[in-house]
């Protein structure tokens, strides 16, 4: 949504209106989903009280409290369009009724309040009887503020097929009466876990598009960070925590990691240098707090592996063997084949190619991974460095058949004519 357009206001007038809706819009539209219990009612309101500010704030001067005066009149706005409509649908007027008796919001809105609601929507739009995509879009649309045509761009989707996931998801919280709340701390540790993902997956789409001409996505990493520092703020429970940290050390090599030309560039050919030392040493701290709560788990371990390679001045310097142990422990607390795969290239940086490449093989072998391109990946390189060239090259062009992502396509393809001798 775009501040209302009119020709009315005064520039300095229009400048702080400006202001106040990069502020406090997603604030106001979050406490409005709360008092009218429905999103597209409540992304009415925010429209309609911005327009109304156009039009008085000019002659009625800046109010003391822009949140509090948006709140009132945007949920206000909203009773007299519901009353409105009544005139065509009866079952209408009762809604408008109900709002309209509900207690009007204080001149001054509480900050723990308005913070309540922020986390009640994040909650929402992320409840795990949303399908997984609409959990992302519905996030990244109402608690970040991004537009529809922005989430479609980022995740090369039509914008009428994320449309529609959007109003899905709206109409399954309307039509399933789905909470607007925190959840209580029984349903906690699950419902964060959640969040988290679904944050995790924004910032992973970021840092490494699934498919595309760019290797990363900056505007998703930086609303995944946003969202990050938000949940950390209201809600600062070690995995919280933790996964911030790792947004931030990865994030920090977002320079380095592609050439000037757009290649894929890999850990050890970075240029360290060219790191974000401060957003290192944020994470780090983030890690470390995260580590010293009890309740730590795999995003705060994750954060720990990348604190290592950040603590690396060089590749050559990494310490291999503290990594293969906190992937030992990551295996232990969130087992999965891509947790092996990991490990087991770590594993390969400690004891050699042939030890990595029998835990990769071992994968693949249970039909796992087959259509991960970084298993193959991964196989090439241990291959390769082994001499086993034919094996290498069924590997790498196994790999080039299931990524969609053309910086790594051409790095692949760069590898695959090395070892053809072109």
């Amino acid at each position: 949504m775009t501040t209302p357009a009119a020709p009315g206001p005064p520039a300095d007038t229009r400048a702080v209106i400006d202001a106040v809706y990069r502020a406090e819009s997603r604030r106001v539209l979050a406490t409005l989903i709360r008092l009218l219990g429905d999103f597209d009612l409540a992304e009415e309101a925010l429209h309609d009280a911005f327009a109304a500010a156009v039009e008085r704030w000019p002659l009625e001067g800046v109010p003391t409290s822009p949140r509090a005066w948006l709140v009132s009149t945007g949920r206000f706005k909203s009773i007299d369009r519901l009353r409105r409509r009544a005139k065509f649908d009866a079952a209408l007027a009762e809604v408008a009724d109900r709002l309209a008796s509900a207690v009007t919001p204080a001149p001054d809105v509480d900050d723990e309040q308005v913070d309540d609601d922020r986390l009640r929507l994040i909650f929402t739009c992320c409840h795990p009887a949303l399908a997984a995509d609409a959990q992302i879009a519905l996030t990244l649309r109402e608690v970040c503020g991004l537009t529809t045509e922005e989430i479609a761009r980022a995740f090369l989707t039509p914008a009428p097929t994320l449309a529609q996931r959007i109003v899905r998801a709206k109409a399954k919280i309307r039509d399933a009466r789905i909470p607007y709340q925190v959840p209580g701390r029984p349903e906690l540790p699950e419902r964060l876990d959640t969040v988290l993902h679904v944050i995790y997956l924004v910032f992973n789409e970021g840092y490494s598009a699934s498919s595309g001409t760019s290797l990363t996505r900056h505007d998703l990493c930086a609303e995944a960070i946003r969202l990050g520092r938000l949940l950390v703020e209201l809600l600062p429970e070690p995995e919280a925590v933790g996964l911030l940290g790792l947004m931030l050390l990865h994030d920090a090599r977002r320079a380095a990691r592609a050439s000037s030309a757009g290649d894929l560039l890999l850990l050890e050919e970075q240029d360290r240098s060219l790191w974000n030392r401060a957003q290192i040493d944020e994470g780090r701290r983030l890690v470390e707090r995260a580590a010293a709560s009890p309740g730590f788990g795999p995003y705060t371990l994750q954060a720990a592996i990348a604190a290592v390679h950040a603590d690396a001045p060089d590749a050559g310097a990494t310490d291999w063997r503290q990594i293969v142990g906190l992937y030992d422990v990551l295996l232990r607390t969130d087992p999965g084949p891509v947790v092996e795969l990991n490990r087991a290239v770590a594993v390969a940086m400690r004891d050699g190619p042939a030890a990595g490449l029998a835990l990769i093989d071992a994968i693949l072998a249970r039909g796992e991974l087959t259509e991960y391109y970084l298993a193959h990946s991964a196989r090439a390189d241990l291959c390769r460095r082994l001499g086993r060239t034919e094996d290498a090259m069924a590997a790498y062009e196994r790999a080039l058949g299931l990524t969609r992502q053309e910086p790594e396509r051409r790095f692949l393809e760069r590898r695959l004519a090395a070892l053809m001798g072109r």
